[in-house]
Formats: C-alpha cells, sequence, structure tokens
C-alpha cells in the first residue's frame, strides 16, 4: 500500500544539512555527558551504557577532533532557534499541525520516506536512516526492555520528516528543546543568544513562572516546537504507548530538565516517574550509533509486529 499522499513532500529541502545539523547537536550532547562521566556526576546506568556503548576510546579521538567544528555549526544554528522560538510561533505552530493531515503512512512506510528524503551516506557511520533507527532499537532489546520501550527506540526521531512538509526551517525540527512562555534558563545551551528573541523582554514571558505556575506538571508547558513535539502528538492520539515511551519521545531533547535540572518547580509527581524514563532511553539515543550494520530484511519481520501491536490502526495520519 503506497502512502496516500494528502500534503507533497518538499523534496527540495536538504536532507543531509539537517541530518548534518543533527549530528552536529548529538556531537555536543555526546561530549556534554561524558563529561558528566569523567567528573562522577553521572548516574549508574548512564556509565553501564556508556561502557558497553561502541563509542570507545579510540572513536572518542576521532569524534572530539570534529567537536570545535560541531560547536561552530551548533551555536550558529542555536542562536537562530533561540531568536525564533517565541510564544506567538508556537501557538501558531500547534494551530497549523492541528489544522491539516499532510500524509497517510504506517511507520514502517514512513521510516522508508525518511530514508528517502535524507542522504543516505552518514559522515560518521555511512548508514541508512533505518538502519540508524534499527540501532537504537536493537541496543535498547538486547538489554532485555519492554517491547514498548524498544518501538520508542524505533521511532523516536521519525519526527524529522516535519522538515519536510511545512517546517519554516532547520530551527523548528531538530536541537534542544525549552519551555516558551516564562524565562529562559540558564540551564539552555548558549542561553547568551536569546537576546533578540521578541519574548526575552516580555514583562510575562520573561519572569520564572512566566504564564505558568510552580507545580503545573510537565504535561502544560508549552515547549518549543520540533520534531519531539510533532512525534508526541501523533504518537499521543494515534497509538497505545504508555506514558513513559510518550515522556520519551516528547522529551529526549529537553536536555536544560533531564540533564541539567532547569524547571524542576514545573513538575508534578508524575513528572518524577517520567524523569526517571527519559533518563533511561537518553543513553541509547547517544550512544547507539555504531559501524555495525543491522540488516533491515532480518529485522523487519520482528519490528513489523511490534509497530502493529502499539499502532492498532497501522496507517498514521502525519
Amino acid at each position: 500500500m503506497a502512502p496516500a499522499a494528502l500534503a507533497a513532500f518538499n523534496t527540495e529541502r536538504d536532507g543531509i544539512a539537517l541530518e548534518t545539523t543533527s549530528d552536529s547537536i548529538d556531537k555536543v550532547n555526546m561530549l556534554k555527558a561524558k563529561m558528566k562521566i569523567d567528573n562522577n556526576t553521572a548516574t549508574q546506568e548512564e556509565k553501564d551504557i556508556y561502557q558497553k556503548s561502541q563509542w570507545d576510546a579510540e572513536k572518542d579521538k576521532t569524534q572530539f577532533r570534529q567537536y570545535e567544528d560541531a560547536c561552530d555549526r551548533v551555536k550558529n544554528f542555536y542562536r537562530e532557534q533561540h531568536e525564533k522560538q517565541t510564544v506567538a510561533y508556537n501557538l501558531k505552530a500547534r494551530n497549523d499541525f492541528k489544522s491539516k493531515t499532510r500524509a497517510e503512512m504506517t511507520i514502517w512506510q514512513a521510516m522508508e520516506k525518511l530514508n528517502t528524503l535524507i542522504d543516505e551516506s552518514d559522515p560518521d557511520t555511512s548508514l541508512t536512516q533505518i538502519e540508524h533507527l534499527l540501532q537504537s532499537a536493537e541496543s535498547i532489546r538486547r538489554d532485555g526492555k519492554p517491547r514498548w520501550f524498544q518501538l520508542t527506540g524505533l521511532i523516536h526521531d521519525l519526527g524529522k520528516l516535519l522538515f519536510f512538509f511545512d517546517a519554516q526551517g532547520q530551527w523548528d525540527v531538530v536541537g534542544d528543546t525549552f519551555p516558551v512562555g516564562c524565562a529562559f534558563d540558564k540551564g539552555i545551551i548558549y542561553p547568551d543568544t536569546f537576546k533578540e528573541n521578541p519574548d526575552y523582554k516580555d514583562p510575562i514571558y520573561s519572569t520564572k513562572n512566566g504564564i505558568y505556575t510552580p507545580g503545573c506538571g510537565m504535561s502544560n508547558i508549552m515547549l518549543s516546537w520540533g520534531h519531539d513535539e510533532y512525534l508526541y502528538h501523533i504518537a499521543k492520539a494515534q497509538s497505545t504507548l504508555p506514558d513513559e515511551a510518550l515522556a520519551m519521545i516528547r522529551y529526549h531533547s529537553f536536555y536544560p530538565w533531564h540533564s541539567a535540572g532547569a524547571y524542576g518547580h514545573f513538575m508534578d509527581e508524575q513528572d518524577v516517574k517520567m524523569l526517571e524514563a527519559v533518563r533511561a532511553f537518553n543513553p541509547y539515543d547517544l550512544y547507539s550509533k555504531s559501524d555495525d550494520v543491522p540488516s533491515v530484511e532480518e529485522l523487519k519481520p520482528y519490528y513489523l509486529e511490534l509497530i502493529d501491536e502499539f499502532f492498532p490502526n497501522k496507517v498514521v495520519k502525519w
């Protein structure tokens, strides 16, 4: 069954440029995570997964040589993101999301579509997008995690399809996420780049609580729009994935919260459990890429069954 093309994919978009930016963001976050391990501030699970990963000492040296270049690309990216992610834009993005269905595809078809839209060559591993997704899922599966956890690893980046629909650029697709409508916390990467954001000096949005109340719960916080929020809303409405899986999808790029400890005053009791789930998922997100090529054809039947288990309607409205 071919995807129902309700809205044309923008094939003029530079998918490899998006992936290069995304990889650079990952490199910066990996270094920050490694520093936690070196400084003995990481959790035991983070240490265990790091040690089991393919990101060994020799590979560290190779990748850290690229770190300065990655930082330059990332800083320019974040400057644009931090200037443009406003309350007004986020309200519009959510209204636009609800106003139409962009395409109708199964999860596997969406994976294949992402594969064709983003160049199959990767500067670090030369693997396809599907192979990257399977690496995440397989590393989780090898550790004996629940089936819903495995599926979350498989699909967590599928929201990048947003780039080929109606995103305005890379800045509203990838990158670390953060709340809008309240003060931008110093725990956000490159916090000084918010100064040109119209909300930065707003009399309400610039206060600690802004439009929110302490203890209101992260589910009531408007996070910067991107691939995480996009897929979260799709999965919440169209899957039977548990709350922990939805939290992993929504918050895996929310580094100010799950890594820097910011915005804790907005948490409710449910968020304590969700934060634990996100932190359990995060190392798999960072460290699962390797040069070992998973066999797509061998693994496909297992994951098709897994997808059908949690997406009962099979065809997903994107």
